[in-house]
This record gives structure tokens, C-alpha cells and sequence, in this order.
């Protein structure tokens, strides 16, 4: 179903990714902005080529290596490119052919908590 921009009432939201006249509104809108910020290599997106996370590229590394690294990066990118939200932790577990990463956030302001889990490689 198609909504129209009139129906929208909230201040935050984006169209839905992959369902076209579709939008995200609040927390969704949060959770899928997590999703493609942490989904996305720094240097795909040709208009902000500093934008994304380069989290994929410790995938390969020791574990004892790889896990730190993952987490700096994924903490770097959302407190650049989600202002909207604070941290509250994030965790990363390597899986054969990628990892997920786990995110606690908050929105500013707020004590309730949120838990949103990324996979990036080939993670399931």
C-alpha cells in the first residue's frame, strides 16, 4: 500500500527499502538506517564516500584481531552517521563466512533500549 506523504505523522522516517511507496517511520526508520550504515562499505556510495563501515574488512583476520577491530569501526561509523541515537553497547561473533554485530542503542535522551543485530559478509 501506497502511503501518501500526508499520512506520515512522525519526524523521523525514510522510504522502506525494497518495497517501493512504502516508508519507515521512528524506530524502524532508526533500525533501518543501523542496517544500512553498518551494511555499507565506505566508498560505495559515490555523493559521501566517507559514509559506511569498513567492519567487512576484518573478516579474514584472527578472531582475537578481527572482533576488536569490528567493533571500532561499526562504534566510529553509527556515532558519525546516526546522531539520533546513543550506544549503549555493541558486540560482535565471527561466523564461518562473516559476522553479525549487535547493537544496544537508545534514542539521545531515552532510557529505553533498543537491541538491532547486523549481519555483514555472508552472516545468517
Amino acid at each position: 500500500m501506497t502511503v501518501r506523504i500526508e499520512d506520515i505523522t512522525a519526524t523521523d522516517w525514510s522510504p522502506l527499502l525494497g518495497s517501493p511507496g512504502e516508508v519507515v517511520e521512528d524506530q524502524a526508520d532508526i533500525e533501518q538506517c543501523i542496517d544500512i550504515t553498518l551494511g555499507t562499505p565506505k566508498g560505495s556510495d559515490p555523493h559521501r564516500p566517507l559514509f559506511g563501515c569498513d567492519a567487512w574488512l576484518w573478516l579474514d583476520a584472527p578472531p582475537a584481531v578481527a572482533v576488536p577491530n569490528i567493533i571500532v569501526e561499526a562504534i566510529d561509523s553509527l556515532e558519525l552517521w546516526e546522531p539520533r541515537i546513543e550506544l549503549a553497547s555493541l558486540k560482535a561473533e565471527l561466523a564461518e563466512s562473516g559476522a553479525t554485530i549487535t547493537v544496544v542503542w537508545q534514542h539521545k535522551g531515552s532510557a529505553v533500549q533498543y537491541t538491532r543485530e547486523v549481519s555483514i559478509g555472508n552472516a545468517a
